[in-house]
């Protein structure tokens, strides 16, 4: 178990965000959380990397949060929020270098680092590029880099979180994202990523927690969570459900 959270509670202002709400994550797997907007899919991310803080038993590798220093966790501890403000004038190379301040490596290994996530995220021609001239996509997938780059030397299983990291992507880059994301978590790693593509998440995910209104009402294979019913009740339009004649995930249309 990589994260366990229990009886989390979160409220802004009148509207109930978590209700109650406890789950783990497990290392090995990729976990895809789904949902309607604004059912507190971001909000959940957010209390588990402690930007946002509520009343819940925290735990990462079976010891509370408030037992780990923020140097160490950072060291194992990878997160891709939806969006940065990053507007210095810095190159690609050097956003993707600054992941690698938690890192025991000299100038040399750095650049090797980072050359390898550049590669994987498939950005590596745009390293002498100034980040503010890149289209949004691009800019999502140097931030990714930079993750990677964070936790290239972890002591321990990585974790891994992804806040719709495909949101600004074309089709070939979402599925290199996705595909990555899966090899990670075959790798060991802990992997959370927040989608609103069902798709992708059937075709991707080897766990799949489905949210409204601050709870879980699904939580299982893509086969056994995304089912017509399921689908209809959360988001209120019913699909129909078929299985993709080659891999067998589950297919949705609208």
């Amino acid at each position: 178990m990589a994260i366990s959270i229990q009886h989390a509670n979160l409220k802004l202002g009148h509207k109930t965000l978590l209700d109650d709400f406890s789950a783990h994550f497990d290392t090995g797997a990729l976990t895809v959380i789904l949902g309607p907007n604004g059912t507190g899919k971001s909000s959940l991310l957010k209390v588990l990397t402690q930007e946002l803080h509520c009343d819940a038993a925290l735990c990462f590798y079976g010891q509370p949060v408030n037992q780990w220093s923020k140097q160490e966790l950072a060291k194992s501890v990878g997160i891709l929020p939806q969006s940065s403000s990053l507007s210095f004038a810095f190159t690609v190379r050097e956003v993707v270098e600054l992941g690698g301040l938690s890192l025991s490596a000299s100038q040399v290994q750095l650049s090797a680092i980072a050359d390898e996530q550049m590669k994987l995220t498939e950005v590596l021609h745009l390293a002498s590029r100034l980040y503010p001239s890149l289209s949004g996509g691009e800019k999502q997938r140097v931030h990714l880099a930079r993750v990677l780059t964070q936790i290239a030397q972890s002591p321990r299983s990585k974790i891994v979180m992804l806040d719709e990291p495909t949101s600004a992507l074309d089709i070939g880059h979402q599925h290199n994202t996705l595909k990555l994301a899966k090899t990670m978590a075959e790798q060991g790693a802990a992997v959370i990523a927040v989608l609103h593509d069902l798709n992708l998440a059937a075709q991707y995910a080897d766990r799949v927690i489905m949210m409204d209104q601050g709870k879980i009402v699904a939580d299982g294979t893509p086969a056994k969570a995304l089912t017509e019913a399921k689908i209809a009740e959360v988001y209120q339009w019913r699909p129909t459900v078929s299985t993709h004649p080659v891999h067998g995930h589950p297919v949705i249309m609208a």
